[in-house]
């Protein structure tokens, strides 16, 4: 009897095992993601709060991080995003944004090359616009701050190449200060979705392919 409820466990330990060697303390991952989301947002300019415009964004993060434990990594990544609005009057508007911010994963291996794992991820980015109202010129600066976590699934070959889906939910804060012949105006937008991604990664140890 202890044999046939031994022999299960050891089969599923087995499995465990060979998940976790690509994801093993000391190795790197490398790789990108594509999303495709919609978000809503809320504008706020002095002490008014309004709703703000829904835009559909397209995103590409590509991200290098290293194994600091068993299952658990930290990285840098960059997160570039289109964003195009329909405007009140049928007007189409795209502008794109530049964030970079570190991210961490925690894996959970379920099973012969594939694990669930959960990610976080933060992104910080600033620029400065002048343009031409009329006769006014203004100046623009932007400040960004970002933030994402979700649950996410990875199946990956012996050779340390994986394909995985993330699901997120994203919190962005950008604050927009528009000086206009001296005189400074500030809005805060707050943006909120949800985003589904696929990706490919790279698993390797040092300079060696990985091998099960």
């Amino acid at each position: 009897m202890k044999k046939i409820v031994l022999l299960p466990l050891f089969i599923i330990l087995i499995h465990v095992v060979a998940s976790a060697q690509i994801l093993d303390k000391g190795n790197f991952m490398i790789g990108t993601t594509v999303g495709f989301s919609t978000a809503n947002s809320k504008v706020t300019s002095g002490s008014a709060e309004e709703k703000g415009l829904s835009p559909k964004q397209i995103n590409i993060a590509p991200s290098i991080g290293y194994f600091v434990l068993d299952y658990f990594a930290l990285g840098i990544g960059a997160d570039y995003t289109i964003n195009t609005v329909v405007l009140p009057n049928g007007d189409k508007k795209e502008d794109s944004d530049l964030l970079f911010g570190p991210f961490m994963r925690y894996y959970f291996p379920a099973g012969d090359n594939v694990a669930l794992f959960a990610v976080t991820n933060f992104g910080f980015g600033n620029s400065k616009d002048d343009q031409t109202v009329g006769e006014t010129k203004e100046s623009i600066s932007t400040n960004i701050f970002a933030v994402g976590v979700g649950p996410g699934i990875t199946v990956y070959s012996k050779g340390g190449f994986g394909i995985e889906a993330i699901f997120k939910y994203n919190y962005a804060r950008s604050k927009f200060d528009t000086n206009n012949g001296g005189v400074t105006t500030s809005t805060i937008t707050r943006t909120n979705q949800f985003a589904l991604s696929m990706g490919l990664q790279y698993y390797f140890g040092g300079l060696r392919r990985i091998r099960n």
